[in-house]
């Protein structure tokens, strides 16, 4: 597989991971910024939809677990970044703003 397919493949599997509290995907959330791959290696980039969040560990672990399925990569590594801060209005999809009430 090519990187692109391998990255592609990542997003896929990342969309399986739902936030336990809203019951939607943390992609179409929009909380997950980037998707890098290198040799083995995936480097994520994510958010949460609050600093205090509870289950801010469940979600990173399983972004982790979603990266390490994909075959070719073996290692994950997951960042929580603050910047730019979430903001559904801005990074959730349209689907997922339907579901917030967003409109």
């Amino acid at each position: 597989m090519t990187e692109d397919e391998i990255k592609d493949q990542i997003w896929q599997e990342i969309a399986r991971v739902e936030d336990p509290e809203l019951g939607i995907s943390i992609k179409e959330l929009g909380l997950i910024y980037s998707v890098e791959v290198q040799d083995k290696k995936a480097a994520v980039k994510m958010t949460l939809t609050s600093m205090g969040c509870p289950a801010g560990p469940e979600l990173k672990a399983g972004v982790n677990a979603a990266c390490t399925r994909v075959p070719g990569i073996e290692e994950a590594d997951v960042e929580v970044v603050w910047v730019p801060k979430w903001d559904p209005h801005i990074h959730a999809s349209e689907e997922a703003k339907m579901t917030l009430g967003i409109f």
